[in-house]
């Protein structure tokens, strides 16, 4: 008599290349590496506890999820199809504000292919390689973006359309700023706001909240985050 594990395996997936404890072998394993992608996500980037609150759980379920649809679709072109179809109704509507997080989104979507596809080895030499360009790229942007020392500060200032960012933020910097440079440039509330990030210096150490506070009182300004890099 057939087990029952064997029955419902030939049920569901008649021509599966695997068994079902290969299947339970690779869920495994694909668990196991979405925690190692999380975990060279927070050592990498070296971020801190309230930057890391969610991202990190969806390098975990994205692994495991991308197995499990790496074993289904197995060597069978019209199960891919079928899958694109399906999961093409799905929107994301999250803005990723670092790139940098969008490669680790694509390691947790490798580790999972290359374990669901039964390549455990191939997933495992990738962790490595990825963690040590991390740290690296990790050591090399702290130097450049942190020249002559540390005290430096991003500066994310939201702007309502029509006012200028020179004229209105000039005299504020200079009070509280020895150095400000602007590196970004962007839109807010769907083209109803400007927002301009920052890389300063403040002239005066503790001075965080004398500089927010300052910038509130512009009238155009709409809101003001200071962090340090």
């Amino acid at each position: 008599m057939k087990h029952i594990s064997d029955w419902l395996q030939d049920a569901a997936n008649p021509d599966a290349p695997f068994s079902s404890e290969e299947a339970v072998t690779r869920l495994t394993l694909s668990l196991v590496a979405g925690f190692v992608v999380a975990g060279v996500y927070v050592v990498g980037m070296g971020r801190r506890r309230e930057e890391t609150a969610t991202l990190p759980t969806t390098l975990v379920l994205l692994t495991v999820v991308i197995a499990v649809v790496t074993m289904v679709i197995g060597n069978s072109v019209a199960r891919a199809f079928g899958l694109v179809g399906a999961l093409s109704i799905v929107r994301f509507r999250t803005v990723v504000e670092d790139t940098r997080d969008t490669a680790f989104v694509i390691f947790a979507v490798v580790e999972g292919m290359a374990i669901g596809a039964g390549y455990p080895l191939l997933a495992a030499l990738a962790v490595p390689a990825v963690l040590a360009g991390a740290l690296i790229m990790r050591l090399v942007n702290s130097r450049v973006a942190s020249p002559g020392g540390n005290g430096w500060q991003v500066l994310t200032v939201r702007l309502g359309i029509g006012h200028h960012p020179d004229g209105l933020l000039a005299s504020t910097f200079e009070k509280h700023l020895t150095v400000s440079q602007l590196i970004s440039t962007a839109t807010a509330k769907q083209g109803a706001a400007l927002e301009l990030t920052y890389r300063a210096r403040l002239r005066n150490p503790g001075g965080e909240v004398a500089l927010v506070a300052d910038l509130n009182r512009i009238e155009g300004v709409q809101g003001v985050e200071l962090k340090p890099v």
